[in-house]
């Protein structure tokens, strides 16, 4: 007999939650099957049989969250447990089985536990309530499509003909009294959302924030975009954010660091991996660019709009959301935001937010009052390593390299 067990299936995985299940007791798998899926604080990913063998017991429960080394399934692997599975049972000997209450009663006959769903479409069904087993696929090999779980949504709020006129009857009748209670409603606070909490109560916990904001003109980047654009050159201004970044640190390596309290030292990091805070349907996710210092400005566009496409579709790699150094926040294109005091990314040392862009009146250098486009920038760091001096000089760096995109291209040589 073989303990499945819930493994690592990434860097700092402690726990999981149980989502839905692929195989029920008495089902006979094949190697690297799924037979589960769970949801750890960064992904979903489905638990493969390890050998081929029948499932003897399944040991948690649907919603429930189990740390690292639970043992999840019995899978028994030698011929006598498969042989005996699939032998077909007399007419008889399954009327005294059942009567009995053994396993036939026990784990009656169903229809099939395998459904063709990815991780987004379970969700999507998760969250409205819907059973995705009586959905009927339309995609590749009965695969169950995003839109076939809106349609069959959509089919089941619709009441029938003679409901509906009951419906609208008990509607009109029904009168509220002062002693009904408003319903309250709640959702779960687990998986990415429980993870995201525990690590931002740690960080403020931890380390001592410093928060200072800077407004930066950023006239001449949107000039410089829209001249690219006529060009068929598309470069999005996050990615000449991340690279001006990249080139304030090398000035700057204190921020591209990591605090190490047990040897007493500060760890400079030669690599620029930064990570891009993004919002999903799930909460707060960071995936990252590794070696931001050796990659060009359409290298980074490409890795960006990438990574945030995998962030959206819960298809991110472990990889592609470990290691960074440095974190940013773009969420000027949400609109209204004009600071924030953002939460560092620990362990890292430093993270800036970019919020919205306005036009507003300045008072440029000759007097003069002149339209231009204004974005403020908040910069959140540990006080423990850095100072604020140091701070500013950084966002200062920073800032020069946005106003004046030239200096910037003059770096890329």
């Amino acid at each position: 007999m073989i303990e499945v067990k819930l493994h690592d299936i990434g860097e700092g995985m402690t726990q999981a939650d149980v989502l839905t299940f692929f195989v029920k007791p008495g089902d006979t798998v094949k190697p690297d099957e799924p037979l589960v899926e769970v949801q750890t604080d960064k992904m979903t990913a489905e638990i493969p049989a390890p050998y081929a063998g029948v499932i003897k017991e399944i040991k948690v429960e649907v919603g429930q969250t189990v740390p690292v080394g639970t043992t999840l399934f019995l899978l028994e692997t030698d011929s006598s447990g498969i042989s005996t599975v699939n032998k077909p049972a007399a007419p008889n000997d399954l009327m005294e089985r059942t009567a009995s209450g053994s396993e036939y009663n026990q784990a009656p006959i169903s229809k099939s536990f395998r459904i063709m769903a990815a991780p987004f479409t379970r969700k999507i069904a998760r969250d409205a309530g819907v059973d995705i087993e009586e959905i009927k696929g339309t995609g590749p090999a009965g695969r169950i499509t995003d839109e076939d779980v809106y349609r069959f949504i959509d089919k089941e709020k619709q009441p029938e003909p003679e409901k509906a006129h009951e419906l609208k009857l008990e509607k009109q009748e029904a009168k509220p009294t002062k002693t009904e209670k408003t319903p309250v409603t709640t959702i779960p606070f687990r998986g990415r959302r429980r993870q995201i909490g525990k690590k931002m109560s740690q960080s403020l916990l931890t380390i001592p924030h410093c928060t200072h904001f800077e407004e930066v003109d950023v006239t001449q980047i949107i000039g410089l975009r829209e001249t690219w654009k006529r060009s068929n050159q598309n470069i999005s201004a996050t990615a000449l954010f991340i690279k001006a970044i990249s080139i304030a640190l090398m000035d700057f390596p204190i921020f591209n660091a990591r605090l190490n309290e047990q040897e007493e030292t500060i760890e400079l990091i030669k690599e620029h991996h930064i990570g891009i805070a993004t919002d999903t349907e799930d909460g707060l996710i960071v995936p990252v660019i590794h070696n931001v210092e050796a990659k060009s400005l359409k290298e980074i566009h490409a890795s960006l709009k990438e990574l945030t496409k995998k962030a959206q579709e819960n298809e991110l790699s472990m990889k592609e959301m470990t290691g960074s150094s440095f974190t940013i926040s773009n969420v000027g294109p949400l609109g209204g935001s004009i600071g924030a005091t953002p939460i560092i990314n620990q362990p890292e040392v430093g993270l800036i937010s970019f919020h919205k862009t306005k036009k507003r009146p300045v008072v440029n250098d000759k007097e003069e009052i002149v339209i231009r486009s204004m974005m403020n920038i908040s910069m959140s760091f540990d006080h423990r390593v850095a100072d604020g001096a140091t701070a500013v000089a950084f966002t200062n760096r920073l800032t020069q390299l946005l106003e004046e995109p030239n200096l910037l291209m003059l770096e890329l040589i």
